[in-house]
């Protein structure tokens, strides 16, 4: 096979096999297929699509570029949950040890954040000596101990994926359909769990900005998890406006705990439970949705969520003190009132410019190198829908820099939206795919 035949097969729209596309992934991953040729290849994927066969090969192909998982020595159905991003998105150190408390085994592999906001990662390194560096025996150990471990990504998962996304983030072909779903599943599929969840964000915060794009790749990548053999659900979520209250790693891991108390704002429990619901009927515990939901309303109401996420943290190093005590985790030494000028309702919150604001404090990544602060972050005190009144406080923000502060402030104005009529209320689920 040479690289310029599949390359002008695929520029007049013909279709590539399973075997051409296996050569493709691998001779690229090896170094023995240059940038140029894979650029001119994604572009023409960019213009002539992929069927769904193509995208299952790639996918696979990705998968099998470095290890899969084998998580046979785990007990039970195992399951994880993947969420596309946004701002304000703490669904995971919820989520976890809520489905883990009623005894389903959660295996869980996390990235750090890249971008506005700090990943799962970062969040639970609020917690002194917490690691998710776990060798691959302790993971399932862990797991079947306690039902519940969350494993950094290792690089030998899925590597073509990573060098192929390396190139298309520089050569304008990350927004292909296909692409981006089989980009997503090939990590998913070598994390290996028996059933996966996703969580499907759409709006101004999302990568998906419309309901139409989002639904399609949920779709996209709900086939391409049918097919490799997985019992696969996608939940469409909002993200028009930041998920909760808090945004920045540690007003997050706050919010968490908050929530594991029961006092968790009402949109990001909202979001909880239609996930929830989805991993708790995957794992077969339960007969109907509501039977599923009672379930973990009891994790909530009895602490055994809490005590879950406490046994969790110490599991992997970290001091569970600041599980029961939240206000040990890491405070920012300033505080700055966003305060409102005008009488209506908050009718929009533009969530990507409120998570712009925390990169602007330190609270997310512009690179991989770069370093985050814990301490950083938004609180939001209104949000849509909200009657506000001249001179009460937006949102408070959380620095370092009182100069950073100040660059914030602007962009948080700017992000909310009054207006003088009442807002309905939206709903936080637009649709599941199964």
């Amino acid at each position: 096979m040479r690289m310029y035949d599949l390359i002008c097969k695929k520029k007049r729209g013909g279709h590539l096999t399973n075997e051409e596309i296996q050569f493709i992934v691998k001779e690229y991953t090896r170094g023995d297929i240059p940038d140029y040729q894979m650029s001119a290849l994604m572009m023409a994927i960019c213009f002539q699509g992929l069927d769904e066969e193509e995208t299952l090969s790639l996918t696979l192909a990705m998968r099998d570029s470095g290890e899969v998982l084998d998580l046979s020595e785990i007990d039970g159905i195992k399951i994880d949950k993947h969420s596309t991003g946004g701002v304000g998105d703490k669904t995971s150190l919820v989520l976890a040890p809520m489905v883990a408390a009623l005894g389903i085994p959660v295996a869980k592999m996390s990235g750090r954040g890249l971008g506005h906001t700090g990943g799962t990662i970062d969040k639970l390194e609020c917690f002194p000596g917490f690691s998710t560096a776990l060798s691959e025996q302790q993971f399932y150990q862990n797991v079947n101990k306690i039902k519940l471990a969350i494993m950094g990504q290792t690089a030998n998962l899925a590597p073509a994926d990573k060098k192929l996304y390396a190139l298309r983030d520089v050569t304008a072909t990350v927004d292909q359909l296909s692409l981006i779903a089989s980009s997503i599943m090939s990590k998913k599929l070598a994390a290996n769990a028996d059933a996966i969840v996703l969580d499907v964000k759409t709006g101004s915060g999302a990568f998906m900005k419309t309901e139409e794009d989002a639904f399609a790749l949920a779709k996209e990548m709900v086939q391409i998890g049918k097919n490799a053999g997985k019992q696969i659900v996608a939940v469409i979520t909002d993200m028009d406006q930041p998920l909760g209250n808090a945004v920045g790693n540690s007003l997050e891991v706050k919010e968490a705990i908050l929530s594991l108390n029961g006092l968790g704002p009402k949109d990001f429990m909202e979001v909880v439970y239609a996930l929830g619901t989805e991993m708790v009927m995957a794992s077969g515990r339960a007969q109907t949705m509501e039977e599923a939901k009672q379930m973990l309303t009891q994790t909530i109401e009895d602490k055994t969520a809490l005590d879950k996420f406490a046994e969790f943290v110490e599991a992997q190093g970290g001091d569970k003190r600041f599980v029961y005590q939240p206000e040990l985790l890491p405070v920012a030494k300033f505080q700055l009132q966003v305060q409102n000028t005008e009488e209506g309702y908050v009718s929009h919150i533009q969530a990507e410019e409120i998570g712009l604001a925390n990169l602007m404090l330190g609270g997310g990544r512009l690179t991989k190198e770069s370093s985050i602060d814990l301490s950083v972050g938004i609180l939001l005190h209104k949000k849509c829908g909200d009657l506000v009144h001249p001179g009460e406080t937006l949102a408070t923000i959380y620095a370092n820099d009182m100069e950073k502060a100040k660059d914030a402030y602007g962009k948080i104005v700017c992000a909310y939206q009054i207006q003088s009529m009442p807002v309905e209320e939206k709903p936080m689920i637009k649709g599941v795919v199964r």
